[in-house]
């Protein structure tokens, strides 16, 4: 019925019961294009071609349907002018695999250029930080750790509030994100924080170490231990402060003066340090995470996360930390780079580069259990894990804070 209605010639042509004319599939003669021209078609034949011209049709009103849902005049706008400006220029974590994803990605995908700067947290905000005040607009964008977001770029004013800069409906949209739009700063509004898990940054060399000799961080304390563990320097605001500042706030001053007695391998290049327990200086390393480790594990050097001791571990965004510079150079190219990292797309993308775990909603992590890293989504509640997480501010101040006095005291 569908059919006949959507084609009423059909059900309208002449069709005649005759025993002379041609079966299907049958030649005939062809017909006379006088008068008196009698149209003889069979049922079956009429519903078929109906039905294959009605269906020919569905691809183009899909296609239709789908350019009128994207339809979006004032992004198409806004990458226009992006493009006019030439590029954008983002501030990164020392993840070669990000790098390379973004750079192959952003540009192929808007056809605007992205320059990337990698570099230590701490020395990336200090650049900019020294540039905003100088008068110079470089930068565009930062992506990193909260601590010296926070007292890098925080504390000196040079941010702008963020969510002005949102115009995607599927990123403006809390609903999208577990746990809404969160924040690191107190004024929830200039630091973004995107991501969110818990991460065993605690990894140890197979060939030197097994996972059943740490069961609680009092199992650093061994003799067999001194001069085998590597720590990525905790008196420089990262991930090294991030766990130091933990095992403070649930061991104690007394228990690290004991473990600083172990000599410890410190350092700051998160490369060397992870290289130096790829190639065995060293048996277990703290304070780095997975897009650390990410190369030597391709390359198949012995290196593993310790499962989680008896104390536990804290809860982060670890790199997924979003910023954006005051009075942006390029503030379209700003515009669409930021909406697009945090898409479905964007979002993906730098969830498997750094091996971290973001909070949206529609991006499968359940697959970073393999590298030691369980998504907070996947995990627990919200207010689990407020619980624990020690990068916001507020930690900052409370946890990281007093605990970085100890670091000083204990490790110049």
């Amino acid at each position: 019925m569908l059919i006949l209605q959507t084609f009423p010639v059909i059900h309208r042509l002449s069709i005649k019961k005759d025993a002379t004319a041609p079966r299907p599939f049958e030649a005939s003669p062809r017909p006379s294009l006088g008068r008196g021209l009698s149209l003889r078609i069979s049922l079956p034949n009429a519903l078929i071609i109906g039905l294959v011209a009605w269906l020919s049709l569905i691809p183009v009103w899909l296609d239709a349907q789908t350019l009128k849902s994207q339809a979006n005049p004032e992004w198409d706008k806004l990458v226009d002018a992006a493009k006019k400006e030439g590029k954008v220029v983002v501030s990164i974590p020392a993840s070669a695999e990000m790098r390379k994803q973004l750079e192959e990605t952003f540009k192929k995908r808007f056809g605007i250029e992205i320059e990337l700067f990698t570099a230590r947290g701490s020395a990336a905000v200090r650049r900019m930080a020294d540039e905003f005040k100088a008068g110079v607009r470089h930068f565009d964008v930062h992506i990193g750790g909260s601590s010296s977001a926070v007292s890098g770029m925080l504390d000196e004013g040079i941010l702008d509030a963020l969510e002005p800069w949102l115009v995607l409906p599927e990123v403006k949209d809390p609903k999208q994100w577990w746990g809404g739009h969160m924040w690191v700063d107190n004024a929830k509004k200039f630091i973004y924080a995107f991501q969110a898990y818990l991460t065993e940054s605690i990894w140890y060399n197979t060939e030197l170490a097994k996972p059943g000799e740490f069961r609680s961080y009092d199992d650093f304390l061994n003799p067999k231990w001194k001069g085998k563990i590597g720590f990525l320097d905790p008196r420089s605001p990262g991930a090294g402060d991030s766990h130091w500042s933990f095992m403070w706030d649930v061991k104690g001053e007394a228990y690290l003066k004991k473990f600083v007695a172990q000599e410890l391998l410190l350092g700051r290049d998160q490369r060397v340090l992870a290289e130096s327990l790829a190639k065995g200086r060293v048996a277990v390393m703290m304070g780095l995470t997975y897009y650390s480790f990410g190369p030597f594990i391709k390359a198949g050097l012995p290196v593993k996360p310790l499962p989680a001791l008896k104390e536990g571990t804290y809860g982060t965004a670890g790199s997924g930390n979003l910023a954006i510079i005051k009075n942006p150079a390029h503030p379209n190219a700003t515009k669409v780079f930021v909406n697009w990292l945090l898409s479905r797309e964007g979002q993906e993308i730098v969830s498997r580069a750094l091996g971290q775990a973001t909070r949206r909603l529609d991006v499968d992590t359940k697959w970073l259990r393999e590298g030691g890293v369980i998504a907070a989504k996947d995990q627990m509640s919200l207010q689990e894990f407020l619980k624990i997480e020690n990068q916001s501010e507020e930690k900052l101040d409370k946890v990281r804070e007093p605990a970085s006095k100890v670091a000083q005291a204990l490790l110049n």
